[in-house]
């Protein structure tokens, strides 16, 4: 979920999916196995699974972005989930379903989002600073840059956008919030045009991303997919995950190699031993995007696909 604008490919289409083929191969698709799609979004990764999948087979989709809805194939194989994925084992009870052969997950987000101005992703247009991915929910962007304090937006644009001054940034922000108007796009760029490091669109791309996924919670909401996929898994089961930053990599890394988080290991180096170990990473070294796909697809320079399997 965490692919900065720098990265992402603008085309005709919704979306355009990265490592299509590392993926369904890294699945090892079963013909009458069940599928889920974490990150169904503009579909390419359901469509290329689909044609793998015999009439018995099942695939789940879950999407929070109700835009996504329109893209879904009309196939008596395919059931559609309008929810975040961290609600994954839940919804899949509700269908009846105990246990899965595969799983997918996309954590880019979509052409589509950044293309469509009013969403408020896209340091190319001026909107509300919203970047919800579920507009259901209540918390926008502009309600963090309100709302937190000083000491959390440092920590957030420092550990979810690396960006180099984070501590003056959110200091700045807190000092201008109470004089200035930051609900839009174009306010908050021009307000903070003094802070900016480097070239600017890189700059606030990284801003953007870091609010992002304060916003949508994206770091909670993998750690609970992730904890979801051992019991999910059928034995011989795979999970497949894309990833767009370095934080995101490394908590896929970690949990497929010892079923445990990061900032576990670093907070009680003994706790890993508790686990016993569930799934077998396939992937060593993350795959990433070829050449080809590089020219075909800038957004796919910071993919990196891992692949685990169920013991």
């Amino acid at each position: 979920m965490a692919a900065s604008e720098t990265n992402q490919s603008i085309t005709g289409g919704y979306h355009v999916p990265v490592l299509l083929k590392e993926t369904i191969n890294g699945l090892a698709v079963k013909p009458n196995g069940v599928y889920v799609d974490c990150t169904f979004g503009g579909g390419g990764h359901s469509k290329e699974l689909l044609k793998h999948l015999g009439k018995e087979g099942k695939l789940y989709l879950f999407d929070q972005d109700a835009d996504a809805k329109q893209n879904v194939p009309e196939d008596e194989r395919v059931v559609f989930v309008p929810h975040n994925f961290r609600h994954l084992q839940r919804f899949l009870k509700l269908h009846k379903v105990a246990m899965v052969d595969g799983i997918m997950a996309d954590l880019g987000v979509s052409s589509h989002q950044f293309d469509e101005a009013e969403r408020g992703f896209s340091i190319r247009f001026d909107a509300d600073l919203d970047m919800r991915m579920d507009r259901r929910q209540a918390v926008t962007a502009a309600a963090v840059i309100a709302g937190h304090t000083e000491q959390q937006l440092h920590l957030l644009f420092e550990k979810y956008g690396e960006v180099t001054n984070s501590k003056t940034l959110a200091k700045t922000i807190v000092q201008l919030r109470t004089v200035v108007p930051l609900k839009t796009i174009s306010q908050f760029k021009t307000a903070l045009q003094a802070v900016v490091k480097g070239n600017p669109n890189k700059y606030f791309a990284q801003v953007f991303q870091a609010l992002r996924i304060e916003v949508n919670d994206e770091i909670g909401a993998l750690k609970e997919l992730l904890e979801q996929i051992p019991p999910l898994l059928k034995p011989g089961g795979r999970a497949a995950i894309i990833t767009f930053h370095s934080l995101e990599d490394r908590e896929v890394k970690n949990f497929f190699k010892k079923g445990i988080w990061e900032d576990a290991i670093e907070d009680n180096p003994f706790q890993q031993d508790a686990r016993v170990a569930v799934l077998r990473p396939v992937t060593k070294k993350p795959l990433t995007a070829t050449d080809e796909e590089l020219r075909r697809n800038s957004r796919s320079r910071s993919a990196k696909l891992r692949v685990a399997e169920k013991i």
